[in-house]
């Protein structure tokens, strides 16, 4: 197994001071020290921002702490360490757009779910009482058929039904409540 050796610390890089001469040392980038005291600070108030943007709580933490390891790892671009929060700020706000971005693009590939659908057996038991229907509506007298057809699977109202049919209303209530005693008394008698 191959030992892996630690890298060495970087040195601070030396800048010549334009008044003296003289080299001065300037820190690269925000330390991980400073970095971290930032999170530290202010995570309610980035956790809050990214609640304004995403709605679950879950999903702000991920965001917040996916933020710190980014500007974690992107340290050494911060050059001013007062600038800190405000790359964490903004980590958070982008990666609060690229979770709703996938969200959204999830949403559209979903497939729409399946209706509901009936058991082989309930399909099967909904056939034979429709097959028993249409038996019992053909042993019916024709005006009968006629009025509970248009009635009742048509939709129509008893008025519309009369002018359709050509008959008065009294008929077709007549016609109506006879055809449905005597579809009651065949579809309960047996088979």
């Amino acid at each position: 197994m191959p030992v892996i050796a630690p890298m060495p610390a970087a040195r601070p890089a030396r800048i010549p001071n334009q008044r003296d001469g003289s080299e001065e040392t300037t820190a690269a980038g925000t330390t991980v020290d400073h970095l971290t005291e930032t999170y530290r600070t202010h995570y309610r108030s980035l956790l809050g921002l990214a609640a304004l943007l995403l709605d679950d709580t879950a999903s702000c933490e991920d965001v917040v702490q996916e933020a710190f390891i980014r500007v974690h790892s992107a340290r050494k671009r911060v050059r001013d360490p007062e600038k800190t929060l405000a790359y964490l700020r903004q980590t958070v706000v982008n990666l609060s757009r690229s979770a709703l971005r996938r969200r959204i693009l999830g949403l559209k590939l979903l497939s729409k779910p399946m209706p509901d659908m009936a058991s082989a057996e309930e399909g099967a038991y909904d056939q034979l009482e429709r097959d028993s229907l249409i038996k019992a509506m053909k042993g019916l007298q024709r005006r009968q058929r006629e009025v509970l057809v248009l009635r009742y699977f048509a939709d129509m109202t008893e008025a519309q039904v009369a002018e359709t049919l050509g008959i008065s209303l009294g008929s077709v209530k007549a016609y109506g409540s006879r055809g449905i005693a005597a579809l009651r008394v065949a579809m309960e008698a047996p088979a």
